[in-house]
C-alpha cells in the first residue's frame, strides 16, 4: 500500500510533527490534548512543535516557537486559512527535513507512522477532500512537506495575498494547484472528514451516533463544527442537542425552506471523541 520514505538527512530518522496557534480561537487545551493524541498513537523518535504567539498554559512537553515571519496584511473575508502561509518560509523555526502538519482541531485515533512512510522524501501530500469530488483538491487539516520547499507559494502569495484570496477562497486549493512539482494525496481513508465520513444518515442520525470510518487515521472537523460540540451533539454552536427540540426548529422558515437538510443536520453526543481527544 505504501513505501517507507527514505531518509534524506538526520532529521528525518525523527518524526516531526507541527501545529500553529494564533490569535484566541484555540487555547492551549487544544495544543495540549494534540499532543497528548500524537504521543500515543507515534512511534518514537518524534518532535511536537507548536508554532504560537501565545505559550500561556501549553504543556511542557510542547516544543513552543515563534509564529514564522511574514509581513503581510492577511486576507479578509475569506473561509480559508490562510495564516498557514507562515508556513511555507524557506526557513521554519529551527526545524529542518520533513514535518507534518496537523490542525489543532483533530481527533488522532490509530498511528501516524504511515503519514511518515507514503511517498517519497521530497513529495508535498495532502490528505483527501472530499468535498468537492469532481476536482482533485487536497486538505491542509494534514500534510506533510519539507521546509522550504513552498517558498514559490509564499513568494506568490505575499505579492497578492487579497487578490490569491479571492481567487483560490481556501488555501488548499492554492496548495493544490501551485506545489512546485505538484502535489499527492494520501490514502482517501486515512483522513476522514467528521460531517461528511462520521455522522450517520438521515434518518439514523437520531438513533445512532456517528462512527470512526474503516481506515481512519485521522478525524477533521473543517467548517463550524468542533470536537466539543459534538461532544455535546451538536451540529454547530447554535444547534440544539437533543432531537425533541431540533425537530421543533423545523416550523422556522429557514428550515422550512430546505427542511431535509434541517432532519440531517442533528447529530447525537459523540463518546469515542472523549476516548481519544484528552491529554
Amino acid at each position: 500500500m505504501f513505501k517507507k520514505a527514505k531518509s534524506k538527512n538526520n532529521n528525518d530518522d525523527i518524526k516531526q510533527i507541527i501545529c500553529i496557534k494564533w490569535g484566541t480561537k484555540y487555547g492551549a487545551d487544544y495544543a495540549n490534548k494534540l499532543y497528548g493524541m500524537v504521543s500515543r498513537n507515534i512511534t518514537p523518535p518524534f518532535r511536537f512543535v507548536c508554532f504560537t504567539d501565545d505559550t500561556t498554559d501549553v504543556r511542557p512537553e510542547i516544543e513552543c516557537q515563534e509564529l514564522p515571519p511574514l509581513d503581510v496584511t492577511m486576507p479578509t473575508n475569506t473561509l480559508g486559512k490562510w495564516p498557514k502561509s507562515r508556513l511555507w518560509g524557506e526557513k521554519l523555526g529551527d526545524l529542518t527535513g520533513t514535518v507534518l502538519f496537523v490542525d489543532l482541531d483533530v481527533i488522532i485515533v490509530d498511528s501516524l507512522d504511515p503519514f511518515f512512510e507514503y511517498g517519497e522524501p521530497d513529495d508535498v501530500i495532502l490528505s483527501y477532500n472530499p468535498s468537492n469530488p469532481l476536482e482533485r483538491l487536497g486538505q491542509t487539516s494534514c500534510f506533510r512537506f519539507q521546509v522550504g520547499s513552498l517558498v514559490s507559494l509564499q513568494e506568490k502569495f505575499k505579492a497578492n495575498p487579497q487578490g490569491i484570496a479571492d481567487e483560490y477562497r481556501f488555501e488548499q486549493r492554492f496548495v493544490t494547484r501551485n506545489a512546485p512539482g505538484g502535489v499527492k494525496l494520501f490514502p482517501k481513508a486515512w483522513v476522514a472528514h467528521f460531517r461528511r465520513k462520521c455522522r450517520q444518515p438521515f434518518p439514523l442520525n437520531y438513533i445512532k451516533e456517528p462512527k470512526i470510518p474503516k481506515g481512519a487515521r485521522i478525524v477533521i472537523f473543517p467548517g463550524d463544527l468542533y470536537p466539543t460540540h459534538a461532544i455535546e451533539g451538536r451540529y454547530n454552536k447554535n444547534a440544539a442537542n437533543n432531537a425533541k427540540d431540533h425537530l421543533k426548529r423545523l416550523t422556522e422558515p429557514k428550515n422550512l425552506k430546505r427542511p431535509l437538510r434541517h432532519l440531517r443536520h442533528f447529530i447525537l453526543p459523540v463518546g469515542w471523541i472523549e476516548k481519544y481527544w484528552r491529554e
